[in-house]
């Protein structure tokens, strides 16, 4: 199984991907970064992988998303420009410490087509552990749950606006984009030929030929003259 995967991956590109939690553990006396970097290029080496691009995320902490992190945004701007479709870091909890943060980070990247590799376990991201499945169900039920609340503040705050306002969303009436197209409406409707007064299409020809159209330079329609007439 092995022999076939490192034949898979024979001279595909891979990024590297780095993080250190504290502050503390960067710098040129360190060894954080040595470490990993050694880890993931060992790995790279024996599975066929060729190092395209480095990125590291310095003084991140573990449970920070990881669309939050300087170092990982710049690195998936630049994937779509070198070809490669493979992350590698040392072990999974350089790419993110909490369990929830892992899951939801691999479920975005292969929602990208991206797979991310530890080193140190490379099927960790593969294998359907009974705790994984329950950690992907439960933040699948939060997501559901946070889309519907938001959905029903939404709902809440358009139907206080129509209250208090009349009107919520949608296009703004003429009567305030053009307000003086709307008085000579009224205006014409108020006159009285023989027969009564003026039907909604005459009134609408009467503002064309005062130069008074619609945002497409045609006549306005019948049903928009009796918007304004309400």
């Amino acid at each position: 199984m092995r022999e076939k995967r490192e034949m898979a991956n024979r001279f595909h590109p891979a990024v590297a991907y780095l993080r250190t939690s504290s502050a503390s553990n960067v710098g040129a006396d360190k060894d954080s970064d040595q470490r990993q970097r050694a880890a993931i290029e060992a790995f790279a080496k024996s599975a066929g992988f060729t190092l395209v691009g480095e990125y590291y995320d310095k003084a991140v902490s573990g449970p920070d998303r990881i669309d939050q992190r300087p170092g990982f945004g710049e690195m998936l701007r630049r994937l779509a420009a070198n070809g490669a479709k493979t992350i590698i870091v040392e072990s999974p909890d350089r790419f993110a410490r909490d369990l929830a943060v892992q899951l939801a980070g691999h479920d975005m990247l292969k929602g990208l087509g991206i797979a991310i590799i530890p080193a140190s376990a490379p099927d960790f991201f593969t294998e359907d552990t009974p705790t994984a499945v329950l950690v992907r169900q439960v933040l699948g039920a939060i997501a559901q749950f946070e889309k519907a609340s938001a959905v029903a503040k939404l709902a809440a705050a358009r139907k206080r606006k129509r209250e208090r306002e009349g009107r919520c969303e949608g296009r703004k009436p003429l009567s305030e984009t053009r307000p003086e197209v709307v008085a000579l409406a009224r205006k014409l409707r108020r006159r009285r030929p023989k027969g009564g007064q003026l039907s909604l299409r005459a009134i609408a020809r009467e503002l064309a030929m005062r130069g008074f159209v619609n945002e497409r330079g045609k006549p306005y329609a019948a049903k928009s003259v009796g918007s304004m007439l309400r």
